[in-house]
Parts: structure tokens; C-alpha cells; sequence
């Protein structure tokens, strides 16, 4: 089942050629992604905002299916997404139930990567409190 969405993917950091590139690259390898046609698409200019540049890129897609769909969500994690076509999914089970365990390996994932950076933190100030 095709489907049609529009996504915002934001990229902010420093320096500003490295964010204009790095967006760049990103609209160019979407462009070369299997199942994936970049109907519209629209960058804004580099901006900085306080300590760091940002741009955004708006985008009309066409997904050959819901697979594809969730495959570019967790792949290039855009900010937002609005599915305009068809207005009602008819979904497959199966294609829920992959959804739902991509979604639970990366939050796996976030969880590992979070406990083992206060496990590192509690380190450094233990440490940090024993060289006083």
C-alpha cells in the first residue's frame, strides 16, 4: 500500500558548513533510498540560533509501504511526520508487531546507553571526590 506523508528532519550544531552539508547528505541519500520518492522537497536557509546553526528540510514523500514508512522514521528520526494519503491504514498485524519491536529495541537502546552514562558519571565524581 502506497503511502504519501510529509516529514520535517531538523539538523542543528556548528559549524555552519558542516550543518548545510550534513543536510545535503541527508536529502541525498534519502533520494537513493529503495521504496522512498522525494515528491517535494523544501530546505530552509542555515540559521543561527543562540550558541549554534540549524536548518530543517519539509518534505513530500511517497512510501511504497508502511515498512518503508517506519524504516525512514527510525533511520532518519524526523520531527514530525503527517501521513496526507490514504486518510485510513489498513495494517497488517505483522507490520504492527515489527513497528512495536523496532520501537522497543531502540528505546532498549536509549535505556542501555542512558545507564551506562551515569554509571560512568557516578565514576567521575566518585573519583573526583577521592582525589580531594
Amino acid at each position: 500500500m502506497e503511502i504519501k506523508a510529509r516529514a520535517i528532519i531538523e539538523i542543528a550544531g556548528f559549524p555552519e558548513d558542516h550543518i548545510k552539508k550534513t543536510m545535503e547528505m541527508v536529502i541525498e541519500n534519502l533520494g537513493k533510498e529503495k521504496g522512498i520518492e522525494i515528491i517535494n522537497k523544501n530546505i530552509a536557509p542555515v540559521e543561527h540560533t543562540q550558541k549554534m546553526w540549524s536548518t530543517f528540510a519539509e518534505l513530500d514523500l511517497k512510501f511504497d509501504d508502511m515498512k518503508i514508512l517506519n524504516d525512514f522514521c527510525f533511520n532518519y528520526m524526523p520531527s514530525s511526520i503527517e501521513i496526507s494519503d490514504p486518510v485510513k491504514l489498513n495494517i497488517d498485524s505483522i507490520d504492527v508487531s515489527d513497528f512495536l519491536n523496532d520501537l522497543l529495541a531502540k528505546l532498549h537502546n536509549f535505556t542501555m546507553y542512558i545507564k551506562n552514562l551515569q554509571a560512568e558519571n557516578a565514576i567521575l565524581k566518585k573519583e573526583k571526590e577521592d582525589s580531594k
